[in-house]
């Protein structure tokens, strides 16, 4: 380039960013615009893969319908799905949520100290959280619990009945274990302060199989934000503008969306969107840590 060509480049560019201020327009915009753009037969093509995602996935929004595509093969950037998205108005369906008052804690049961506030688990059955939420019927409610490994986010029990007794948490603890089958000292099972937590019946089956009891602290959701979690995608992408008929056909309903859709289709974004079951199935087994004295007997 010469001095007369480096000259009239620095002034074209100087001109630009002149004009860019005075429109309120960036550089980069500027020249984005002028630049090459996806052609519209691409961005046909690419359009119908995101709306047959939206349709299956109603609630996907733009950052897990980006990360089906790419599981499918496709190189495609978030900000391009989200233009086409909102161009094509496929929104996400959202509801705002609403927290029935499942727990009462006003009882004389013990309660255990938060073991789960600050802990971080590293693999799976380190962490169990547990929860209860109602589910409404076309003329009545029902109640379904369920047991979350914390690491993985798979519901490993679940439990749906018409009241809201200790039977009806313990149920979904016994499914929980019977699947997983947790050593002996390796698990802590979070929960509220709930009456279904803290009486004798659920406080012995988790002695039984060595498992520490942890509690949330009174009036804090966040204690146990991943069973609050769930429990909101739950009404968020199944329950709300569902119809019910009765127990048995909520049961094999929300059943069918716990066991096929969210353990082993829905994509979490806490999982690198991946499913629960997918999640798991890639987790490489640690070899156990031998302490001194079992090395020393090996040598």
């Amino acid at each position: 380039m010469t001095a007369d060509e480096s000259q009239g480049f620095l002034e074209d560019d100087a001109n630009i960013r002149r004009l860019c201020a005075l429109g309120e327009v960036s550089r980069a915009g500027y020249y984005r615009h002028f630049g090459p753009h996806a052609p519209a037969r691409e961005d046909a093509d690419l359009r119908d893969l995101i709306q047959r995602e939206a349709l299956a996935h109603r609630h996907y929004g733009y950052r897990r319908v980006t990360q089906a595509l790419r599981r499918q093969g496709l190189i495609v950037n978030a900000k391009r799905v989200l233009r086409l998205m909102r161009e094509d108005n496929l929104l996400s369906l959202r509801a705002k949520p609403f927290a029935p008052r499942t727990t009462d804690s006003r009882h004389g049961l013990a309660i255990r100290p938060n073991l789960a506030r600050s802990l971080r688990p590293s693999g799976l059955d380190q962490l169990w959280v547990a929860d209860i939420t109602y589910v409404r019927l076309a003329e009545d409610f029902v109640y379904l619990a369920v047991v979350i490994d914390a690491f993985s986010r798979k519901v490993v029990g679940w439990a749906l009945a018409g009241h809201l007794e200790a039977s009806l948490a313990l149920e979904a603890l016994d499914r929980a274990l019977a699947a997983r089958q947790p050593p002996p000292e390796s698990l802590i099972h979070h929960s509220d302060r709930g009456v279904q937590y803290a009486c004798s019946d659920y406080v012995e089956r988790l002695e039984a199989r060595k498992i520490a009891i942890s509690m949330s602290r009174p009036g804090n959701p966040y204690d146990n934000a991943k069973a609050e979690s769930f429990m909101k995608t739950l009404k968020t992408e199944e329950v709300n503008g569902k119809a019910y008929a009765n127990i048995e056909d909520a049961r094999r309903r929300i059943g069918a969306f716990i066991e096929t859709i969210y353990n082993r289709q829905r994509l979490h974004s806490a999982l690198g969107y991946k499913p629960p079951v997918e999640f798991e199935a890639e987790l490489r087994p640690v070899a156990p840590t031998l302490n001194q004295d079992e090395a020393l007997s090996l040598n």
